[in-house]
């Protein structure tokens, strides 16, 4: 049967089955889908992606604040500390990897904080390697279906892998830490590092600061929070349950890292808490 504009996304998400991956990825996919909104906002997780666009050879990225970045169809998503809108066309038919914190390192050749808010070409990166490999994920896909891509891509991670996958022990108990809600200055004392080692070693390796991290995090804590309840959200519960000062430091925060309120917030669907449509 014919899919509409109107239906829900084909959705396949996968756990790395290559060993050595499973240190510095958290999970690839496969999402494949039309929308009748013309524009979504994309919000901060902290977290870096690769994006492999099988549509279309090219990949956008809008910033609220600053110049659209523009690529070719498979690329690396670094870090954000801002919300960006998205063009929902460029997710008819795509492939991913989520990277877990600080895991993107060793396929990167560049420091993690070079690709803070940045969409980035992976023949920049791979050279021609990431140049092809779209063709060579268009071609398993073709064949075999969107598991035989997600498999192709997953050997090309693990034979690009600059050394171990495993991150640093110590920058990823911060990132634990700093998800929990735990003060930044507590995470310090706990690695029995100085600030400054400690903002050194989040932002060369997150690519972002202890702080901006650990604001993104408690921003996706909120929205798990909202996604996972029924009827209307108490933002006054929710303030002190996540760990703002009160209702106003929360919609402040909203307003920071969504660029909307947080009555106007709307996700695609609650499993999708991170895309939110804009008009139609």
């Amino acid at each position: 049967m014919a899919r509409t504009a109107e239906e829900a996304p084909v959705a396949l998400t996968v756990r790395p089955s290559v060993p050595a991956l499973v240190p510095s990825v958290a999970a690839l996919g496969y999402t494949e889908g039309r929308f009748a909104h013309a524009a979504e906002l994309a919000l901060p997780t902290g977290a870096a992606q690769l994006l492999v666009n099988l549509d279309a050879d090219t990949l956008s990225s809008s910033p609220l604040r600053g110049a659209d970045r523009r690529t070719r169809g498979a690329a690396v998503l670094g870090p954000f500390s801002e919300p960006a809108v998205i063009d929902p066309a460029q997710q008819r038919a795509v492939l991913w990897v989520a990277f877990r914190p600080a895991g993107v390192r060793p396929f990167l050749g560049v420091p993690v904080r070079a690709l803070r808010d940045e969409l980035v070409d992976l023949g920049e990166l791979w050279g021609t390697d990431g140049a092809v490999l779209r063709e060579r994920l268009l071609e398993a896909v073709a064949a075999r279906g969107p598991r035989a891509g997600l498999r192709v891509l997953e050997t090309a991670l693990a034979e690009w892998a600059r050394g171990p996958c495993e991150p640093d022990p110590a920058v990823r108990l911060a990132a634990a830490l700093l998800d929990r809600g735990t003060p930044v200055g507590e995470v310090a004392d706990r690695l029995g590092w100085t600030s400054g080692r400690l903002a050194r070693g989040c932002t060369g390796q997150l690519g972002l600061t202890p702080k901006r991290y650990a604001r993104i995090r408690r921003f996706q804590r909120l929205l798990r929070r909202v996604n996972a309840g029924h009827g209307p959200p108490d933002w006054a519960a929710l303030a002190a349950d996540c760990g703002y000062h009160d209702q106003a430091h929360l919609i402040h925060e909203f307003r920071a890292l969504a660029g909307i309120t947080p009555t106007a917030y709307a996700p695609r669907t609650p499993g999708e808490r991170n895309h939110v449509p804009l008009g139609g």
